[in-house]
């Protein structure tokens, strides 16, 4: 039976270390996509980093690779990587084609994976997109690669990723640590950025208080433009004649690479159920800011219908309702038993009278 490995991967801007200080399970499989950070589990034997290089050391001026190139062309540039554990390591590195995960976030395909894009683009010293060094503990070492544009590479972005990868043994499984850098190639040519809300639909869950609901749009983005692109949103509840019934929500969206797509999810709180609901959501595409311009961006917007029984109200009405008549069917009883009373008081005090008015004519 082979050994199950276990992948722990980081996608990283900058220069970013990995290391074993995390329990395995026997055939679990852990992914983990981090970006912006610092460092990664805690330190032990095993340690990895990498980041762009210039000059022999990190280039603290770039936190991805990142190119603008003709069809064709070809380029030089470096990647470092460092053994920051304190035992002899091997390790691969290679270049690979990126996606967008089921959670939208920026990934890599796996070591077994064959890229066919940009990961197809990169040529280390041995002439080809994967090499393996072996490192002392707290050594460097710059690599060189090229960077060959096809003739044919059509305009607008293409996305990857350089990867170093260090296997090693945690008892019955082997644990493959990961570091990524991001790979943008941008071929130059036509830039069509396109980012549109392909469909919309919205549902509504209502709230024991009847003006305190919430309104749900889950709308289904594609990115069907040759631009990476990430947007903010804006989203809000509207009423009859476009009167607001609720308060603006903000929410960004993470990078898109092109072809993509995802469907997002909008919770806006504090919606009256106000029978006639119209969700509305407006969007406007953004790029990294270490990203290359872009020109023009899209903008979009979308609605959807919703009708809603008010139930709580209805409710509150239908109690409302009834306690009104309940009370007024009391009083009114009330009042009916107290004029009886006051009627039957009155015979009663009659027929005593002319009970006793002949006993009094009697005496005299």
């Amino acid at each position: 039976m082979s050994t199950p490995i276990v992948t722990l991967s980081t996608i990283a801007p900058r220069l970013l270390s990995v290391t074993a200080g995390v329990l395995v399970t026997l055939g679990l499989t852990v992914s983990l996509g981090v970006s912006g950070a610092s460092g990664a589990w805690a330190a032990d034997a095993d340690g990895i980093a990498g980041a762009p290089s210039a000059g022999g050391g990190v280039d603290q001026s770039r936190s991805r690779f990142s190119y603008q190139v003709e069809p064709g062309q070809t380029l030089q540039d470096e990647y470092l990587v460092e053994n920051t554990g304190t035992t002899v390591q091997a390790v691969t590195v290679y270049a690979t084609d990126a996606f967008n995960a089921d959670d939208g976030s920026f990934a890599l395909l796996e070591g077994a994976a064959t890229p066919a894009d940009a990961g197809t683009w990169i040529a280390f010293d041995n002439g080809t997109n994967r090499i393996q060094v072996t490192l002392d503990p707290g050594t460097r070492q710059v690599l060189p690669f090229t960077v060959t544009v096809p003739a044919d590479a059509t305009p607008g972005d293409h996305a990857g990723g350089v990867i170093v990868s260090a296997l090693s043994p945690a008892g019955q499984v082997t644990v493959d640590r990961r570091v990524g850098i991001r790979l943008y190639v941008r071929v130059k040519g036509p830039l069509q950025p396109g980012l549109t809300i392909s469909s919309i639909e919205s549902s509504y869950q209502p709230s024991v208080n009847p003006f305190s609901g919430e309104t749900t749009l889950k709308m289904s983005l594609t990115n069907n433009g040759n631009v990476s692109l990430s947007a903010d949103t804006v989203s809000q509840v509207r009423g009859l004649f476009g009167i607001p019934l609720s308060g603006l929500v903000d929410q960004e969206i993470s990078e898109m690479l092109p072809g993509s797509s995802r469907t997002v999810s909008i919770v806006i709180p504090g919606v009256g159920a106000w029978v006639y609901l119209n969700p509305h959501v407006s969007l406007a595409a953004t790029v990294d800011e270490d990203a290359l311009a872009a020109g023009v961006l899209p903008t979009g917007a979308r609605n959807s219908d919703l009708f809603v029984v008010p139930w709580a109200f209805l409710l509150l009405v239908l109690v409302g309702g009834g306690t009104w008549l309940i009370v007024r069917f009391s009083r009114k009883r009330d009042a009916t038993m107290a004029a009886a009373w006051i009627e039957y008081t009155e015979a009663e005090a009659r027929r005593k009278a002319r009970e006793e008015a002949p006993a009094e004519f009697a005496s005299r």
